[in-house]
């Protein structure tokens, strides 16, 4: 078959499949065009999500007559002055974008010049490039794409629901929006809510204010600032408490030199940070931007701009882990008030009747009201500080003995306030100034052990106890192997082990914080940790990390255990004390706060 030229209106189309897969892709190639010409307003609508009409307007510093109409030719652009591509300081740079939209559309641009007296206007239907002719026009320029993928129907087989399309190009607007707050965004269109986003002035929490914008007022209360540099690479934002969570990672913005992008070297960083803390397949909300120097990153290497490659990967992989881990470990026991939130709504759910109201019927006149079931009686023997509490037949245990001293005014200030009672030998009760906080001690206790361990393994100062007789553990022979081949990693932590005939290994030193734990008991979890680890081939971090949470969770404070009033307190100053105590070592949350407004709306006072 011989060789042959393509058309160029074919060209085109084909450069166009590259650069504009559905409508979002052209509304993000049009605003990126303002944000580069300086606009201060820029104003998005659509019809039909993008397919009948999109529409850009901006007050930029728009283009004269012979700049229009080299714009809707290929390549050509004013983004790359001197040629060089490693310095792409904008955020176009191709000269695709236009005429690439104007093959598979009707693109018709309006746009006038800074001391222009008039504006000019350029039509390109379907690849067919028109005349330009002067028009009337502010500053700025206008450009309507009508009839997206019209010249090419298999396209549009491929596109989805307008409703999607339109919320695609919303979120590619919202982004840019992110990295550009001194610029007001509107959008507005049929099958999508429309947003109107005020410039926000530099300075103070106007980064945060235009992220909680767009994210959602709930970003505000739930993020922890972001600021690092390093060699020339700087890192600012905001990051998701880990007990702010989502079920994908959506919620996740990642920015480089301005530009949104989805990179599998920041995804993958943002990971690494959070593995201590979120639950597995759970994923941290955070808005990041990346800054360097031009030339240390290279934007050329996908068509649609959405991936980057940066010259030293590891140095910024390296300063966004250690950003984000510091954030973190410099927000101790914080987490989400959103937990506080569902408490009290289900709470009001449980509280709120299901049914119509009930009918008030006066008491019978025998009616003896020491046996009725909603009286609370106290076991007999019982002490006076403590009893089982009978409700509705249940027997709910409460140990009040917190409440033999009056709670000090410095644990009253607390942020996690001072321990009132005990319930069901696994909560504890502690009132703060102004409410009440729920602390689940196991929970709490087993992320205080995990961050000691962790230190001593750092500082590696692990404090051992040998065992006067060794003990003796019975496994399985794949079980005796990885405990065996484990051996080093496990000697780093103060465990001993070695093995013991087939079948079995023996224990001769226990970790100094794990001195009174079943030793039997704990290897036979680290067995099933480690059989888990190689079945995902974790890495020699997360292995390590894996083996010191398991060490951790058999040696917490059980459930069913008492604690007295200064075991109680001593834990909350503890946990006030340690990074991450806001959730246990599976991401869940260790503590509820109820402020005392929300009690109150429980009961009908507010």
């Amino acid at each position: 078959m011989p060789i042959r030229c393509l058309d160029p209106i074919l060209i085109d189309r084909i450069a166009a499949g590259e650069v504009v897969e559905r409508p979002s892709a052209v509304v993000k190639e049009l605003v990126e065009n303002a944000l580069d010409a300086g606009a201060s307003r820029i104003d998005v609508v659509l019809e039909s999500g993008g397919r009948r009409l999109i529409r850009v307007i901006d007050d930029g510093s728009g283009m004269g007559g012979d700049d229009l109409g080299l714009s809707v030719e290929r390549h050509a652009t004013s983004k790359l002055p001197t040629g060089d591509l490693s310095q792409i300081a904008t955020l176009g740079f191709r000269g695709e974008a236009l005429p690439s939209i104007g093959s598979v559309a009707a693109l018709h641009i309006y746009s006038r010049a800074q001391g222009s007296p008039h504006g000019f206007s350029i039509r390109v239907d379907q690849g067919k490039k028109h005349a330009l002719a002067p028009c009337g026009l502010p500053q700025g320029t206008k450009v309507e794409v009508r009839d997206l993928f019209a010249a090419t129907p298999a396209r549009l087989k491929f596109l989805k629901s307008d409703r999607a399309e339109a919320r695609a190009c919303a979120d590619a607007v919202q982004r840019l929006a992110m990295a550009n707050r001194q610029v007001r965004f509107t959008l507005a269109g049929t099958e999508t809510a429309g947003f109107d986003y005020f410039a926000r002035a530099e300075g103070g929490d106007a980064l945060l204010s235009r992220l909680a914008d767009v994210v959602g007022e709930e970003f505000r209360a739930n993020s922890l600032r972001v600021d690092a540099a390093r060699e020339g690479i700087a890192l600012k934002g905001y990051a998701g408490l880990p007990t702010w969570h989502k079920a994908n990672a959506q919620a996740q913005y990642l920015f480089v030199n301005g530009r949104p992008v989805r990179d599998k070297l920041l995804s993958g960083a943002v990971r690494a940070a959070y593995m201590d803390y979120v639950p597995q397949g759970r994923h941290p909300a955070l808005v990041l931007f990346v800054s360097c120097d031009p030339r240390e990153v290279d934007v050329n290497v996908h068509p649609a701009k959405a991936e980057v490659r940066f010259r030293d990967s590891g140095l910024v992989r390296g300063l966004l882990i250690g950003a984000l881990k510091q954030s973190l470990r410099a927000a101790l026991h914080r987490a989400t008030p959103a937990t506080g939130a569902s408490a009290r709504n289900f709470l009001a759910r449980r509280a709120s009747p299901t049914s119509a109201a009930p009918v008030y019927r006066a008491p019978a006149s025998d009616w003896e009201w020491r046996k009725s079931p909603a009286y609370p009686g106290f076991a007999e023997g019982a002490s006076r500080t403590s009893g089982d509490l009978s409700l509705g037949g249940e027997t709910l245990s409460a140990d009040t003995r917190a409440h033999e001293q009056p709670p000090a005014p410095e644990d009253i200030e607390s942020s996690l306030g001072a321990a009132r009672a005990q319930i069901h030998d696994t909560y504890i009760v502690a009132q703060t100034r102004d409410g009440i906080v729920i602390v689940d001690q196991h929970a709490a206790h087993e992320r205080l052990v995990y961050e000691s361990l962790k230190q001593a393994r750092a500082g590696k100062n692990v404090a051992r106890q040998a065992l006067l007789i060794p003990a003796i553990v019975e496994l399985g022979q794949t079980d005796v192997e990885r405990i065996e081949d484990a051996g080093p990693l496990l000697a780093e932590f103060g465990l001993v082990v070695e093995p013991f005939g087939p079948g079995a290994v023996a224990v001769h030193e226990m970790p100094g914080l794990l001195k009174r734990a079943d030793a039997a008991g704990l290897v036979r979890d680290l067995a099933n940790a480690l059989c888990e680890d190689d079945r995902t081939l974790a890495p020699l971090e997360k292995r390590l990390d894996h083996v010191l949470a398991t060490m951790a969770c058999y040696h917490s404070v059980r459930s069913g255990r008492r604690l007295g009033g200064e075991e109680m307190n001593a834990l909350l100053r503890e946990m006030e004390r340690t990074p991450g105590c806001g959730q246990c070592n599976h991401g869940r949350p260790t503590y509820v706060e109820l402020k005392l407004a929300d009690v109150e709306k429980l009961f009908g006072r507010r």
